[in-house]
């Protein structure tokens, strides 16, 4: 087992003391580096990137050449079990992730199987163990699933959607169903990030991109149940460590206190929500990550550091925090400005852990 030489990412998560707030960003391998625009054409589509262990790692690897980040997060994408569960994931270019077929029925339902990793997404395990032999303990390694929610969205609209008209009306028409096919999902992602951890992840994310669309009563039954059987499900030691667990529900800060109860280590949140009345709200139980908008990053270097040194000065003095963006990068940004935002986080953060 190689030492680990900057934990300072998984010692925050832990809420232990910190010699600066540690920084990653969702999506920091991707379409805004021109380098990942290259490996990506070399290897001829996403999903190759995704599913040839060297490609995965190389991309994971790029941001960290660039930047002084605090971690890295395995390279793949949320919909691998929907399309280890037989369903034809497919992307077209300028309108994101599809399936050649839908699940919109019971019968659907039935036939989907529970995903067994280690036979079905071993090209992921095979990426995470490959990503965490060349980081040779530079820094700990994230791994991630799409939560149970999100994943149903996907499967049950066909891909992407602005009204999600066809799996709601499944949740409030056959909420049986839903919940059969839900639990599936969950059993699906334990495998899925158990096996990631075997493999070398030393923390793991769950990404509910779509809980925040679902209503008070809704989002409790369909959404955080799952993550909360999820996180129930979990290896929490490994290597000689914690374990920690991150959940990030988009739009969800009016269930925090909710969600920090599931027994999970740390809570994503969205620009939506200030950091500092978060933490009020949550007390010492977890620990926060976020929560730039993304869109900061299209403005001048001098205003992404006033940014950063605004919510640095709402989250306060003390562990506990990770810097990060509300929701991924975005494709357009600069490369630069990224740079910008990550260095001004370890320049201003200090000063918040003496």
């Amino acid at each position: 087992m190689t030492e680990l030489k900057n934990d300072r990412f998984l010692k925050a998560l832990l809420r232990e003391p910190v010699d600066r707030t540690p920084i990653w960003m969702m999506r920091q391998a991707g379409r805004y580096l021109p380098e990942y625009r290259a490996s990506r054409a070399t290897a001829g589509s996403f999903m190759d990137l995704c599913m040839n262990a060297d490609f995965a790692c190389e991309v994971t690897m790029q941001p960290l050449e660039r930047y002084p980040l605090d971690a890295a997060i395995l390279f793949s994408d949320i919909l691998t079990i929907p399309d280890a569960m037989n369903l034809g994931l497919y992307f077209e270019t300028g309108e994101g992730p599809k399936f050649k077929k839908v699940v919109r029925t019971e019968a659907d339902v039935d036939a989907l199987p529970i995903v067994n990793t280690a036979s079905d997404l071993s090209y992921v395990t095979k990426a995470v163990s490959t990503i965490r032999h060349e980081l040779n303990g530079r820094v700990p390694l994230i791994g991630f699933s799409g939560s149970p929610w999100t994943l149903a969205t996907y499967m049950v609209e066909g891909g992407s959607s602005k009204d999600f008209r066809h799996v709601k009306a499944m949740m409030y028409n056959q909420p049986e169903v839903m919940h059969q096919m839900l639990h599936k999902l969950a059993l699906s992602v334990i495998d899925y990030l158990n096996a990631q951890i075997k493999a070398g992840a030393q923390a793991v994310q769950i990404f509910d991109t779509w809980g925040g669309v679902l209503s008070h009563a809704a989002y409790k039954e369909f959404s955080l149940q799952y993550m909360q059987q999820i996180v129930d499900g979990l290896i929490r030691e490994h290597e000689g460590r914690r374990v920690p667990v991150i959940l990030f529900t988009k739009g969800a800060g009016q269930w925090l206190e909710t969600m920090a109860n599931t027994g999970c280590d740390a809570l994503g949140i969205d620009w939506t929500t200030d950091i500092g009345n978060a933490r009020s709200r949550v007390g010492d139980k977890v620990a926060l990550q976020g929560n730039m908008d993304p869109s900061v990053l299209y403005a001048s270097p001098e205003r992404i550091r006033e940014e950063v040194a605004s919510i640095l000065a709402s989250y306060g003095k003390g562990a506990g925090q990770i810097f990060n963006l509300g929701h991924g990068i975005h494709q357009f940004v600069n490369p630069d400005h990224a740079k910008a935002f990550i260095e001004a986080v370890v320049e201003l953060s200090p000063q918040y852990h003496k």
